[in-house]
């Protein structure tokens, strides 16, 4: 499958300052840009860093950002599933996975992350692919956000809906495994029923049969 990646940007003009997102980010631009020491979500900040410059290089990866001049305070990626899970399953070519999204703590009363949801898939090209995201309740920063798991589950159902993303039901153990976790996913206008149907053998896997 040829991986099309049109640029997008916006610019935002906010009493803070003016934010820039877009995507996707080639390496070379990533490597002239400084990131926030708030983006600590998921390892430390130098090696979040090398981790999206890692994704951009790879032929389906697609990194955007949100940055302010070139300090990059928020990102969201794009890659095809880990090989372990079972999204993987068939190695679908048109199976693409919103990895990570994050905005830095000193940030986030901006509230960009749904703009950098929506540009980000705002390219045509996406219609020709099934995007999805598992939302974890391990992953979600509950101390700094003072809500409790459903609450925030909401809240990136929400978010995720920006982008077109809705939730599908699964039986996949790690999403049963807690009833905040779920799964969410974009069906491109193109996708065909056969690619769909793959899609559905993945999420359920577990069937039985009498």
């Amino acid at each position: 499958m040829e991986h099309i990646k049109t640029y997008q940007s916006e610019t935002y003009h906010l009493d803070e300052g003016t934010f820039i997102i877009e995507g996707p980010v080639p390496i070379e631009s990533l490597s002239s840009m400084t990131f926030d020491e708030g983006l600590d979500a998921f390892r430390t900040p130098d090696d979040q860093f090398e981790a999206l410059k890692e994704i951009s290089e790879l032929p389906e990866g697609r990194i955007f950002v949100l940055r302010e001049e070139q300090h990059i305070i928020g990102y969201v990626t794009y890659h095809y599933p880990d090989p372990l899970e079972r999204w993987a399953t068939g190695k679908l070519s048109y199976l693409i996975e919103l990895g990570a999204i994050e905005v830095s703590l000193a940030f986030r009363h901006l509230h960009l992350g749904s703009e950098l949801i929506k540009v980000s898939l705002a390219a045509d090209e996406y219609e020709d692919y099934i995007v999805l995201t598992t939302e974890y309740y391990w992953h979600w920063d509950l101390k700094n956000s003072q809500l409790d798991v459903y609450q925030y589950k909401k809240l990136m159902q929400k978010l995720m809906g920006y982008g077109g993303l809705e939730v599908f039901a699964t039986d996949d153990p790690e999403i049963t495994s807690h009833p905040a976790n779920c799964l969410m996913a974009r069906i491109g206008s193109r996708i065909t029923i056969d690619q769909l149907q793959s899609f559905d053998d993945i999420r359920f896997m577990n069937r039985f049969f009498f």
